[in-house]
């Protein structure tokens, strides 16, 4: 069951994420939730381009939630990840200037105490077939949860002054003059009179 049946199915599927991500977990359900809620709080839709800016204090699943849901991208710049490791999320309406950040709260489940207690275990790989099978099991009651939640339960949406930032540029390519590699015109870095690439420019620089 999916949250408010993704608001009558005009937006992207838990299950079109789990495709998109590669597995259902409780970030990616997390993720799920606050672009649907952002995106209630602001009254839009999905957009076609730019409209939309979201900026995620963490780089973890639910960003891919947040990418499918809300269309924002890193490749049309208007996704920002700002790993601060805080499960909060940020949007901005461009056409209308307001502003929500969305807090991930922490309600309660039961089943959440027990699978964080096995995800040292497992991902350390010191866990036994039989916990490993316990965790996996839990995180999919645990995102159960968190999809059917009252949304109110699962994030926090209070509007906020944001000022949006600017909107994606296309720069010309040139070729560094060390590696010779195409590089945007505005990354460049002068260096002995040459314009050269960063990764060169730290090698050389670093060099000296």
């Amino acid at each position: 069951m999916e949250a408010d049946n993704a608001h009558e199915n005009r937006y992207a599927s838990f299950e079109d994420l789990i495709r998109f991500h590669g597995h259902a977990c409780p970030g990616l359900a997390t993720g799920y939730r606050a672009s649907l809620a952002a995106m209630k709080a602001l009254g839009v839709e999905r957009p076609y381009d730019e409209e939309l800016v979201a900026i995620a204090e963490t780089d973890a699943c639910g960003v891919d939630g947040i990418q499918m849901v809300t269309g924002c991208t890193a490749g049309k710049g208007n996704l920002i990840i700002r790993d601060y490791g805080k499960h909060v999320f940020t949007f901005i309406s461009r056409e209308s200037g307001r502003a929500v950040r969305v807090l991930v709260c922490n309600p309660d489940i039961p089943e959440k105490s027990e699978m964080d207690d096995l995800r040292g275990k497992v991902f350390s790989g010191g866990a036994a077939d039989e916990e490993r099978r316990r965790f996996y099991e839990l995180m999919q009651v645990v995102t159960e949860r968190l999809l059917t939640l009252p949304e109110e339960s699962v994030v926090a949406v209070r509007e906020v002054s944001v000022e949006p930032p600017q909107t994606a540029r296309i720069f010309a390519s040139v070729a560094c003059a060390c590696c010779g590699e195409s590089v945007a015109d505005a990354k460049m870095r002068t260096l002995d009179g040459e314009r050269v690439c960063i990764p060169c420019y730290e090698e050389r620089a670093s060099g000296r």
